[in-house]
């Protein structure tokens, strides 16, 4: 290779190595500390709720002003913004791992690296877009979403390596450095130049913002308060669970912002988000795929993690190791794919992707078994991380290679809060019906043992009526034994509760399951071309195009 060629090479390499190592980061914060909740909370002299009340506003904060974000970058140039998150980012992160009290964790964790992240991940779709061309987009986003996707496989490792041998302060006094290093290497990306002409719509920001944070804190609190009927002590609105009236209320404000949108271009002024872009079937196709993927993404690392440290007893450590095959084959396919099959069709690749999401979830759901160890789910995630690095190498060049490039940090926006809201809801959704499966079978299997007394069944069903907690069985033990339960007794409720906690993760992973099949209806609107093509440039830049009857190879990206 003539060396204009490696220099350009090494130039690329080092733009999505940044890249990648951005979308690491922002990603690793939802995961990271989850497995040291307790510690971080008497760290900072607060309660595990406290933390868990951080958490949620990190993910409100930053899905609620992933649209704003990708304005931004229009507005300051896409370099400048993520430079400017970056900045944001690592005061936030500093500012975290030196948090005396729970209201400087929320200052620095929750506010400023929830800001910053909002701007950074609009900006790094933009930034794919500006620094690699269409043939090279795939694996360029391939590895950056295989980032993301990594960091919350990785979070439970790294989290509980700290806390266990170090102090969960070490992971954001690290992710300091690691912005330093990305600041400096941010100099090498090439930019799109900052629009004069556009401006920032602060009511179209203050709706978006509220319509976006209404539903996704609504999701977000489904667990606690109830999904439609309250749970006992929650709040009751209308005779209802608060969640309910969040959702739709959140609805309403979007509807709201959309009209209000739709004005301002009537009137030839800036908005925040040109309308029309939704009506493009390929933007449509690659976001509702990307919302399914991180549904069953995040619902599947809700109930992994749950199986091996809960169920089984493992450690945040050994936790980790057991999810780290999924990072391996997730990399191989997402960089692999675009690499060895340059030219596959994108629609393709995608039910590959859910298909083998359904195989994973299917083969997991039939090898949970009662005194099954922590080997029977390394199989089913090599599987599920093929299914996610199959996704992870198609969808984010579909979706910016659907608009013109001026329009990928507006996408990068839209496509952001589509991921966030998929991630939330996926969450959710595992844990409700977990829960509520895991209620229905316990309470059932200790009316019918007869080593249960009839009085303790009746009074755990009153104690229990919002719900079993989902706890090991030295938690179980420990409870028993302080409320004077008989060893006889004792070991049939912990049988019990045994059963039930693996009919409660198979219901959830078949609900994951059923929905990684139905995806396989709803890809569609995925281009059977890639972007760049010949077939893909005679396509209409705005709207996209339907593919043609029958789902032949005529359809396609955009130019």
């Amino acid at each position: 290779m003539p060396a204009q060629g490696v220099a350009a090479a090494a130039a690329a390499g080092t733009v999505l190595l940044t890249l990648s190592s951005a979308q690491f980061l922002m990603t690793l914060d939802s995961s990271v500390m989850n497995v040291s909740i307790s510690t971080v909370a008497q760290d900072v002299g607060t309660s595990v709720t406290g933390i868990q009340t951080a958490i949620t506003l990190y993910t409100l904060v930053m899905a609620s002003l992933m649209i704003t974000g990708g304005k931004l970058g229009e507005i300051l140039s896409r370099k400048r913004a993520f430079a400017i998150g970056c900045v944001v980012y690592g005061v936030g992160s500093l500012t975290t791992s030196l948090a005396p009290n729970l209201a400087v964790l929320m200052i620095g964790w929750s506010l400023l690296e929830g800001m910053g992240a909002a701007l950074i991940m609009p900006a790094i779709v933009a930034l794919v877009a500006s620094n690699f061309g269409r043939s090279e987009r795939p694996r360029a986003y391939g590895l950056v979403a295989a980032s993301g996707a990594i960091a919350v496989a990785a979070g439970p490792l790294i989290g509980g390596l700290m806390t266990t041998y170090a102090s969960w302060r070490w992971v954001f006094a690290g992710e300091v450095l690691i912005v330093l290093v990305i600041l400096l290497l941010t100099r090498r990306m090439v930019d799109v130049p900052a629009n004069p002409e556009a401006k920032l719509d602060l009511v179209g920001t203050a709706l978006s913002a509220a319509g976006l944070g209404l539903i996704v804190y609504g999701v977000l609190r489904s667990g606690s308060w109830g999904l439609v009927k309250p749970k006992p002590e929650a709040p009751v609105w209308l005779g209802t669970s608060p969640v309910v009236w969040l959702v739709l209320g959140g609805g309403v404000v979007l509807w709201l912002f959309m009209a209000w949108e739709r004005r301002r271009l009537a009137a030839g002024r800036a908005a925040l988000l040109d309308p029309k872009l939704l009506r493009n079937r390929l933007l449509r196709g690659g976001l509702v795929a990307f919302f399914l993927q991180y549904l069953l993404q995040a619902g599947l690392f809700f109930c992994v993690p749950l199986f091996l440290s809960v169920a089984l007893g493992l450690s945040a450590v050994a936790t980790g190791v057991r999810i780290l095959p999924l990072s391996v084959t997730l990399l191989l396919a997402a960089v692999g794919i675009p690499k060895v099959w340059p030219d596959v069709s994108p629609r393709r690749v995608v039910r590959l992707g859910f298909l083998l999401l359904f195989a994973g979830i299917t083969s997991l759901v039939a090898a949970l078994e009662a005194g099954a160890g922590p080997q029977i789910v390394t199989g089913p995630l090599l599987l599920a991380g093929l299914g996610i690095g199959a996704l992870a190498s198609q969808l984010g060049s579909v979706t910016v290679s659907s608009v013109p490039d001026e329009s990928s940090a507006e996408v990068g926006g839209v496509q952001n809060t589509v991921t966030n809201l998929g991630a939330s809801i996926g969450t959710a959704l595992a844990g409700a019906v977990l829960i509520s499966a895991l209620t229905t079978s316990f309470f059932t299997g200790i009316r019918g043992n007869s080593a249960v007394p009839q009085n303790l069944a009746d009074q755990a069903q009153v104690t229990l009526s919002s719900g079993v907690p989902f706890v090991s069985d030295q938690q179980l033990e420990k409870g028993l034994a302080e409320a004077g339960v008989d060893q006889q007794t004792s070991d049939a409720v912990m049988q019990e509760n045994s059963t039930a906690r693996l009919a409660g993760l198979r219901a959830s992973l078949f609900v994951l399951a059923l929905l990684a099949l139905c995806s396989l209806f709803l890809t569609g609107g995925i281009p059977t071309r890639q972007p760049g093509s010949e077939v893909a440039q005679s396509v209409d830049p705005l709207l996209g195009a339907d593919p043609p009857a029958g789902g032949s190879d005529g359809s396609t990206g955009r130019a």
